[in-house]
């Protein structure tokens, strides 16, 4: 594919990575790195600054064989035709294989559900998956069946045309019913783990909550990303005082009410079908730790 840079100065990786649906910054370096990006018929490099005009031709690999063990794994779908399908993944539930998860994740039971019939744009990794949800946090998620409704939903979660909507349970009490966090996230400067607010190797980050209900010293709330960092909702959330309950990465360290992992919930998610373009709205209830969390916190006033 041919791009014409319409930026002057900006980092060749960083144009690829916002030109390109799905195309994450370290993945752009990789192509750049791997001899499949020339800037204006010569070589480049991933740091290279560019000039408005400046053509570069990409050529991105096709995706290598998926070696990754199909696996039997209960899976909740909720919405499913010959495109694309929404999965409602359990709290607990690793999304693609990692070190330590090898053959137990989403994908694993994706594969052995779907067998071929799924996207192959994000290669070895994570063949059909479009967004992810970490781990301890339940809800939506959606998967492409196919490149073309790979690409089409991956250009919608780029320019924020996707709505994913969130319930959380955070720590304390908001004076106002609704605000925005709008503040930058980047990786931590001491922890590579964790993700932090911060002005340094960041990108914008928006989140849009409202109380839904407030109680003895927590709060239920209703997050719409605008963007989608990673951990954002929760990085959001303890930056403005109101970690989630039971996120003990970034909030208190012991664990509440029962909950030793974050009460995050993808209750809501709303895309244009790739096909013809028609709204898609898709809902999960409340898991059932969620709503135990509730009760308790009705008992308490």
């Amino acid at each position: 594919m041919i791009l014409t840079a319409d930026t002057a100065g900006e980092r060749l990786d960083a144009f690829l990575a916002r030109s390109l649906p799905d195309m994450s910054r370290s993945a752009a370096q990789k192509l750049v790195e791997g001899g499949h990006v020339t800037r204006n018929g010569g070589p480049c490099k991933k740091n290279d600054r560019l000039n408005v005009g400046d053509t570069l031709t990409v050529t991105v690999p096709e995706p290598k064989a998926v070696d990754i063990e199909a696996k039997e794994i209960p899976l909740d779908i909720v919405y499913e035709d010959e495109d694309v399908l929404v999965i409602n993944k359990p709290k607990g539930l690793v999304v693609h294989p990692a070190a330590g998860h090898q053959d137990d994740t989403l994908v694993n039971g994706l594969l052995y559900a779907m067998g071929d019939d799924l996207s192959g744009i994000n290669g070895e990794l994570r063949p059909g998956i479009v967004h992810r949800i970490d781990k301890d946090t339940s809800g939506l998620l959606a998967v492409a069946k196919n490149d073309r409704a790979h690409v089409w939903l991956a250009s919608q979660l780029k320019d924020h045309t996707m709505a994913r909507t969130y319930e959380a349970i955070v720590v304390g009490s908001f004076r106002e019913d609704s605000g925005t966090v709008d503040a930058p996230i980047g990786r931590h400067p001491t922890d590579r783990k964790k993700m932090c607010v911060t002005p340094r190797n960041s990108r914008d980050a928006v989140t849009h909550w409202e109380v839904v209900k407030r109680y003895r010293g927590y709060t239920h709330i209703r997050c719409r990303l605008e963007t989608g960092r990673t951990h954002q909702i929760r990085v959001h959330m303890a930056h403005i005082g109101h970690p989630i309950l039971g996120d003990t990465v970034y909030g208190r360290k012991k664990p509440e009410l029962g909950q030793d992992s974050q009460c995050l919930h993808a209750g809501q998610l709303c895309f244009r079908h790739p096909r013809d373009g028609r709204p898609v709205l898709v809902f999960a209830d409340l898991p059932e730790y969620f709503r135990e969390v509730l009760e308790k916190l009705e008992k308490m006033g």
